[in-house]
């Protein structure tokens, strides 16, 4: 990027700053559409921060919303400008998932539970490889490289010595036993694992199989937190061919106590520490 401003957090605030001023106004998304002649959804895309938005987009709105301080109006333009930079993400071309990539280079800590695969961020390069071609079959060499190369560049925000992300990962027995390349390349895999969670801003849990039930059986699901309070939390569900973010408080808080069930039946950070290593050496014998 030209500069440290990330655009996805920029669109995000930016529309939930129009959200607001439609809301004092007592206006319905519908309502501003129809002013305006365009879609409901369009509308309610700008306010998600899931769309680009234009200046004039802005200034169409503030005229809607009857805002006469041009610091205002002057302020939410600029933030539509910023929010049309391009992340360093953007570099590899189209990402499926580049707002999510957004909202987490942006994160301050991140809580994720995972069932079947090793969190992204926690991955090694063979690895990677292995999943994203099992994965997605139809891909080609240079799109699984593509891939792998996104990956990596995300694993940067764990290393960043001046501001590490705080990860919390609660991990499923299951993708520990499941060999994903090979038993080489779960081993090393493993030992990764092992070595990151060492990282006094790294935790991370094993859910082992004789817990049996958990609320966990949902399905993996990612809650991002952010250091400036005009950020809410956003939970990340990831789909085949779409995504869901929630941010709305109630939802947010039933993941929220959701986690930390997981988190209380998980074993302690030591005991999976051990757990991991464990398994690291029978992958290797």
């Amino acid at each position: 990027m030209a500069s440290n401003v990330n655009p996805t957090v920029r669109r995000r605030r930016l529309g939930q700053e129009l959200r607001r001023l439609r809301e004092l106004k007592g206006m319905t998304a519908e309502e501003v559409a129809e002013r305006l002649l365009v879609s409901q959804s369009k509308i309610s895309r700008l306010e998600n921060g899931r769309r680009s938005i234009s200046q004039r987009d802005v200034r169409d709105l503030c005229g809607v919303y009857g805002v006469e301080d041009e610091r205002v109006v002057d302020s939410l333009m600029q933030m539509a400008k910023d929010s049309r930079q391009q992340g360093w993400w953007h570099a590899f071309g189209d990402i499926p998932y580049s707002v999510y990539i957004g909202l987490e280079t942006d994160a301050a800590s991140l809580r994720v539970y995972e069932s079947l695969i090793v969190p992204g961020l926690l991955q090694t390069r063979e690895y990677a490889q292995a999943v994203i071609a099992g994965m997605w079959p139809e891909a080609t060499p240079s799109e699984i490289d593509k891939r792998i190369q996104v990956r990596l560049k995300r694993q940067d925000r764990l290393a960043d010595p001046d501001d590490p992300l705080r990860f919390w990962a609660v991990i499923d027995e299951a993708l520990l036993r499941r060999t994903v390349g090979s038993p080489a390349v779960m081993a090393q895999q493993l030992t990764h694992l092992a070595e990151l969670s060492e990282r006094p801003h790294v935790t991370l849990q094993v859910l082992p199989f004789e817990v049996g039930a958990h609320p966990g059986m949902y399905g993996k699901f990612a809650i991002l937190e952010f250091q400036d309070a005009m950020d809410a939390s956003v939970v990340y569900l990831e789909g085949v061919t779409s995504d869901l973010y929630l941010e709305r408080a109630a939802d947010v808080q039933s993941y929220e106590i959701m986690y930390e069930h997981l988190r209380a039946k998980a074993l302690s950070a030591e005991q999976s520490r051990d757990f991991i290593r464990k398994t690291a050496e029978e992958y290797s014998a």
